[in-house]
């Protein structure tokens, strides 16, 4: 059966258009990446049954693997790199100054990145040490994991599982966080869980890095392990993709990285695989 872009989920998105990606995105590229021309609009998602074309009737361990497949064939960025990469993909629609911050949700100069308290750094959302990858060009530069964020937010995030509770975080309203997890705020929850889905598919140990799985525990510390991927799958239902998440995916794969995150093009294979 043929796998159609316009299944319930993407109906509802394809209506949404994309923003024309900046000039700027050329900036910090690496590998093979070949910048479009600047300003030119994103080619239409439709036109991507082609790059699912392998994935087409599969469901199950088939479907991840397809998928796999896929995503493995994308051109790298170096650590340094992600800081220019950052600036393009999670540019603010409303000032093209500025970045939004994953979990405060604040509008901030891109200028401002670094390591000062009230700078924004790089969150890596699948935390490097679960998998120990650290910074190495591949899982530790992955720009469809990689987000800017308050630095004191990030460290209050640490390497935290994802689950439901706790304290609210300061510098991001709707954040919870207590000893061995974090809630991020509801706007951005299917974002997280649909960034560490996709890190479950795209490294499996076969090029050189920790196989990464999702389970439904936390404290997992240092193992290729992140939880909980029952409320994950809750969290890709409640908060499908938007505008800004479709614009992210495609400045990533038309600039830097080539590749695609598949469950924002199509959310309901989460619950064809898991």
């Amino acid at each position: 059966m043929r796998i159609s872009r316009l299944t319930p989920w993407a109906a509802g998105l394809a209506a949404v258009a994309l923003v024309a990606v900046p000039a700027a995105a050329s900036a910090g590229q690496q590998g093979t990446a070949v910048p479009r021309t600047p300003g030119a609009a994103p080619a239409a998602a439709a036109s991507y049954d082609a790059y699912y074309a392998p994935a087409e009737g599969k469901t199950g361990a088939a479907l991840k693997a397809a998928l796999h497949d896929i995503v493995k064939s994308q051109s790298k960025v170096s650590y340094d790199g992600v800081w220019n990469a950052l600036k393009a993909t999670d540019q603010d629609p409303a000032n093209p100054n500025n970045v939004i911050l994953l979990y405060s949700g604040r509008s901030q100069s891109k200028s401002s990145n670094g390591g000062g308290a009230n700078d924004w750094n790089r969150e890596h959302v699948w935390a490097k040490s679960h998998g120990d990858f650290g910074t190495a060009t591949g899982p530790g530069t992955d720009l469809h994991h990689l987000r800017p964020e308050d630095v004191t937010v990030n460290s209050t995030r640490g390497n935290k599982d994802f689950d439901k509770g706790g304290s609210p975080v300061s510098e991001a309203p709707g954040s919870l966080t207590d000893a061995d997890s974090f809630e991020p705020r509801d706007a951005v929850k299917g974002d997280v869980a649909r960034m560490l889905l996709y890190m479950a598919v795209r490294y499996d140990g076969g090029d050189g890095f920790a196989n990464l799985e999702l389970n439904d525990v936390v404290n997992n510390g240092s193992a290729p392990l992140f939880g909980r991927i029952s409320l994950l799958k809750q969290w890709n239902l409640m908060d499908p993709p938007d505008a800004f998440e479709q614009r992210r995916n495609q400045v990533i794969f038309d600039v830097y990285q080539h590749n695609r995150n598949p469950f924002i093009d199509h959310p309901e294979w989460v619950d064809s695989i898991w």
